[in-house]
């Protein structure tokens, strides 16, 4: 076994995935030169391009043992905010299976039941700060 071979297999130290739709989640747990471990969350996104290539657009978090307290503590705080706010039901029409890639401005338009231009532009002006 080569040394990026043996660096790999110490960094890997316990894995977790999580998919969901066109989202994939890899809760890593890795360590470091020192011998401790540290978490790692990425998100991976499936993309299709217009010639139908595959792509993936990915983010990732490197969570370390002295912030996990209060890393969790602000997490369970906005999923409770959340859900008390908005309830368990997912409300968007995107995370239906049987979604098809279309707005539902793109539907009126083509129901014959076109939006006025200048109540799309009032909608694109919001100020956030204002709510």
């Amino acid at each position: 076994m080569d040394e990026k071979e043996n660096i790999k297999e110490r960094n890997e130290i316990c894995s977790r995935t999580l998919k969901t739709g066109s989202r994939t989640y890899f809760f890593d747990a890795r360590e470091t030169r020192a011998g401790d471990y540290y978490l790692t969350i990425t998100e991976s996104k499936k993309n299709f391009s217009e010639t139908g290539e595959i792509t993936y657009k990915k983010h990732k978090i490197y969570l370390y043992k002295e912030d996990f307290s209060k890393f969790q503590s602000i997490l369970d705080d906005m999923i409770r905010f959340i859900i008390n706010e908005k309830g368990r039901e997912v409300i968007s029409e995107r995370h239906q299976k049987d979604f098809k890639n279309h707005t539902t401005y793109n539907q009126e338009i083509k129901d014959g039941q076109q939006k006025k231009t200048s109540d799309i532009k009032n909608f694109t002006n919001i100020n956030f700060e204002d709510i």
